[in-house]
Parts: C-alpha cells; sequence; structure tokens
C-alpha cells in the first residue's frame, strides 16, 4: 500500500515509517518540522534502504493538504501530525485545538474527496480522562483532564461520525499509553526541540550532562511510592502496532489500546535507566504538573486478540535504546 504518514519525521511518526518500509509500504510523509527535523526522513530512508517522498507541509493548511492529495494515490492515512505536550496544551489551549483537530478535519475531508478509505488515527489513553485503571476500550470515556487529550476525544468523535455517514470508511483509532526508547541503530529517536516534556529523553538529557537534574511532578499520588504510573511501550512496539493496526482494518470504527498493560511509576524508570545504563540521575521532587493523573496502565487483550499485537520489548530494552540514541546526538 501507498501509505501517507503526517507528522512522519517526528518520533513516533519516523518509527512507524521505518514499521511501513519493512512491511514492503511505501511512504510519503507530511512533516511542517515545528517538532522534529527533515534530517530524521534520510535517516528512515538509510534504516530501511527505501526511498520515501517527503513534504515539507503543514496539515492544518488547506493548501498544503490537497496538493499532497492531488499529487499521490493513497491507499491510507496515518495520522500523527499534532502538538503533543500536555503541560503546554493547559498554557495554549488554542494553539492545540486549532493545530490538532483542523489538521484531522483536512485529511478527513481530503480522504473523502480523493477515495482513501483507511485511515489510522493517533489517539491517547488522556481521552480516558480519570478513570480506574487498567483502561479498556469499551469504557465510557471520562473527562479529559487538559486540552491535549480534549482534542483527542474531538478527533476520535470526528472521525467516527465520518464512519458513521461513510460506510466504506474504515478508521482504525489508537489509544497509546506512553512511548519510549528508539531505534536499535541509533539513527531515530524523541530528539524534542527545547526542555524535553516527556520523562525519558528528559532523562537521558541529564544523563548526557545537557541538563542538571530531572525533575519529578509530585511524590504524593496514590500510588505506591508517590510518584506518578504510566504504561510505557517501546516506540517500536507501538510502531508494529500500526502495521497490525491497518492490515486488520475494515470498513467502520475499530478502537484498540497500544501498550503493556503494566504499570511503571517515576522513581521505577529512574531505577532502570540507573541500572542499566550504570548512570546516577540526579533528580528532584516538584509540585504536581497541571493536567496529569495518578495513574495510566493500559488493558491491552483487544489488540492481542483481533489484531495479534503484542509488545515484546521491556523496560532494559526502552531505557538502553533511549541512551544508545542520546549518545548519538551531537549536541
Amino acid at each position: 500500500m501507498n501509505i501517507l504518514v503526517t507528522g512522519g519525521a517526528g518520533y513516533i511518526g519516523s518509527h512507524t515509517a521505518v514499521a511501513l518500509l519493512d512491511a514492503g509500504h511505501s511512504v510519503v510523509i507530511m512533516d511542517n518540522l515545528s517538532n522534529s527535523k527533515a534530517e530524521v526522513v534520510a535517516n528512515i530512508e538509510e534504516i530501511t534502504s527505501k526511498q520515501v517522498v517527503f513534504y515539507e507541509a503543514d496539515a492544518a493548511d488547506p493548501v498544503s493538504v490537497e496538493r499532497v492529495f492531488k499529487a499521490h494515490k493513497f491507499d491510507g492515512v496515518i495520522h500523527f501530525a499534532g502538538y503533543k505536550a500536555v503541560g503546554e496544551s493547559v498554557e495554549k489551549p488554542l494553539d492545540y485545538y486549532y493545530n490538532n483537530i483542523v489538521s484531522t478535519m483536512l485529511l478527513g475531508k481530503n480522504c473523502l474527496k480523493y477515495g482513501v478509505n483507511k485511515f489510522v488515527f493517533s489517539s491517547s489513553a488522556t481521552v480516558y480522562g480519570d478513570n480506574d485503571v487498567p483502561l479498556d476500550e469499551d469504557m465510557e470515556l471520562g473527562k479529559t483532564t487538559n486540552p491535549y487529550g480534549e482534542t483527542k476525544a474531538i478527533s476520535e468523535r470526528i472521525l467516527t461520525d465520518v464512519a458513521k455517514a461513510n460506510p466504506n470508511f474504515a478508521v482504525s483509532l489508537l489509544r497509546y499509553f506512553n512511548p519510549v526508547g528508539a531505534h536499535p541503530s541509533g539513527l531515530i529517536g524523541e530528539d524534542p526541540k527545547g526542555i524535553p516534556n516527556n520523562l525519558l529523553p528528559y532523562i537521558t538529557q541529564v544523563a548526557k550532562g545537557t541538563l542538571k537534574q530531572l525533575k519529578v511532578f509530585g511524590d504524593d499520588y496514590d500510588t505506591a511510592d508517590g510518584t506518578g504510573v504510566r504504561d510505557y511501550i517501546h516506540v517500536m512496539d507501538l510502531a508494529e502496532g500500526h502495521i497490525a493496526a491497518l492490515d486488520y482494518l475494515t470498513a467502520g470504527v475499530h478502537i484498540y489500546n497500544l501498550g503493556t498493560g503494566r504499570g511503571t511509576s517515576v522513581l521505577e524508570l529512574i531505577q532502570a535507566f540507573e541500572e542499566a545504563n550504570q548512570i546516577k540521575i540526579p533528580y528532584e521532587i516538584v509540585g504536581r504538573r497541571p493536567g496529569d493523573v495518578a495513574a495510566t496502565y493500559a488493558d491491552v487483550t483487544k489488540a492481542k486478540r483481533e489484531l495479534d499485537w503484542e509488545a515484546k520489548r521491556d523496560l532494559h530494552d526502552m531505557v538502553k535504546d533511549a541512551w544508545h540514541f542520546e549518545k548519538r546526538l551531537g549536541k
């Protein structure tokens, strides 16, 4: 299949592009490089020994989106392009609502216009709000705790309505948890611009000496050690989950959690990194971050049952691959 990957130069998008190419598909990447680098596309090609078509373009710009759809015959779209930092979304809600929702609507509109019936959406566990764990796909969605999560919930509803109105339209809503790690080659990984919003790249930058110490947001949650618990999944497991979802995709709406089904606290992740890489990570406890919940981890039985997919890599693989990538970066 020929697949359009929006946000394909970003963290999850780039690893999914690799998985797509390794599975024999062709890939067109559309990315405005707001939180990524053009060199990632070259690295994808180096890893796979295959060519990628790349457009530096914004998925929230109608002219750019239509130009890409006019130029290619797509069999499907995997939509990653979007702002993704929970804390930043609380500070800049308008930016998040505009970028994340408009891009989904434009892509949906062009899919219908140009006869593209497969749509895989990068959603998030944040749509569950502060529900009881483990989180499963049949739950009634709770009130989201931040604008980022709300943009994902709204986009899910938009795509669901599009599928209801267009019987041939096939949508997979992938609610994933906390992607970490990097491709084992070390050529692609999580390389945020500025101060990282996510935990593991912050840890790797502290390990490298780029940042002095890690801030742990809260130690008074109702968890075993008081720090937030998340379901960390290796980014290559996550990427392979997208391929499984695409291969399975039939008309209608299909919802899957992509995670490991296990929760790991902030302090446990720090300890795992220290043990795997033999590096001490200095940290300080600070106040809670707006929009965060105490614990989030997945019930992943549906993805295993219907997609024959499950995460294979463990916490050791995650922290080793993340550090291998960070050491490669020339900064």
